[in-house]
């Protein structure tokens, strides 16, 4: 049953939960818990991916596609005067740890700690020393290996940064996990819209929020293979590349609060991709292009490759300052993106034919 009050108590609870790649079980059910009144059916499979369902009986599926992970950091090591090392879990950014408060998430529950840092007092004269991940620790007030584990702490507990959910200039949201958990609030606002306008859609709407994206698009390749759609929108966030220290020349121009960005690639189908655009045009929502190399890195490239081939698109969210605590993304962009998803699936016609050679 849905006991949100209303969209943004949904958004804040959904992001202000830790859902580390492998450990996504409480985000999935505030989505899931979310969704549901929107929707006709649902199922979870084995790895933890959601998915809600409109029409559930039609045999034309059209999945809309976000991913519920974010990155994190494994326990490591445990040294003998109670400091902990920590590995990576995703793309997690060493750069920024020291001096971040952090979740230890153990079979007790949450413990807390702080990514210690040398002051600068004693640190080399005329050097600054910069972090490695052989350099970061973790101090959760243990003097011995001993005391850490008795506070139910392990190699193999999982390490969230402790951040919440803000905004700037009431323009911009802020936070940890942005990417891409903005993504499911997204597509689960889609859901929200097409339930509150009334209509009926010609095909199987799948909203699907898949796990493990941040390692590899795990979660992605397990739920395409057993949906089998004929159609695949995914969102995601890509960078916005005006703030500084960004290259335009190599990563293009993308910009916070001038509307979604549609990429060109191989795994994204040009006549689906024409169509999401005939779309915004029609409708007037601004829209920004950007071009992919080999792969998009998200998980249209999972859906594009399954099964015998998926018409895939990608209508990303430019975001600032990407897998770190302050991952900053538009309102109005949000609201674009929303709109954009819900439009095009009210225009499309599931007897389109995306082959390209006839």
């Amino acid at each position: 049953m849905n006991t949100f009050k209303n969209q943004k108590e949904f958004l804040t609870r959904y992001l202000n939960n830790a859902s580390p790649t492998g450990f996504e079980a409480s985000g999935q059910q505030i989505w899931l818990d979310y969704i549901r009144p929107f929707v006709d059916e649902y199922f979870t499979d084995n790895y933890g991916s959601a998915v809600g369902i409109i029409n559930p009986n039609s045999e034309y599926k059209v999945v809309i596609e976000a991913h519920a992970d974010e990155i994190s950091w494994f326990v490591n090591y445990i040294k003998e005067d109670g400091y902990i090392y920590v590995r990576r879990n995703g793309g997690s950014d060493h750069m920024i740890a020291p001096s971040m408060r952090v979740n230890i998430h153990t079979d007790n529950g949450v413990v807390p700690g702080v990514f210690g840092w040398p002051a600068i007092h004693v640190r080399k004269e005329g050097k600054e020393d910069s972090p490695t991940l052989d350099t970061i620790f973790i101090d959760v007030g243990a003097r011995s290996k001993t005391e850490v584990e008795e506070m139910g702490i392990y190699v193999g507990c999982v390490i969230t940064f402790k951040d919440e959910l803000t905004e700037l200039n009431n323009k911009f949201y802020s936070g940890r996990a942005l990417d891409n958990r903005i993504g499911g609030y997204m597509i689960a606002q889609v859901a929200r819209k097409i339930k509150e306008s009334k209509k009926e859609l010609p095909f199987g709407l799948y909203i699907v929020n898949s796990v493990q994206e941040e390692i590899g698009l795990r979660g992605a390749e397990m739920i395409a293979h057993r949906i089998k759609p004929q159609v695949a929108i995914i969102t995601d966030v890509c960078h916005d590349t005006t703030a500084p220290m960004y290259n335009k020349i190599s990563s293009g121009e993308q910009v916070a609060g001038k509307g979604p960005v549609l990429t060109y690639g191989a795994s994204v189908h040009k006549k689906l991709l024409d169509l999401i655009i005939a779309t915004a045009k029609q409708k007037e929502i601004p829209f920004q292009r950007a071009a992919a190399s080999r792969v998009t890195g998200t998980d249209t490239d999972a859906f594009a490759y399954s099964n015998e081939g998926v018409p895939s698109a990608l209508i990303s969210l430019p975001l600032k300052y990407m897998h770190t605590t302050v991952e900053t993304a538009s309102k109005e962009d949000i609201e674009q993106v929303i709109n954009l998803m819900f439009e095009f699936l009210l225009d499309f016609d599931p007897s389109f034919d995306f082959r390209y050679i006839q």
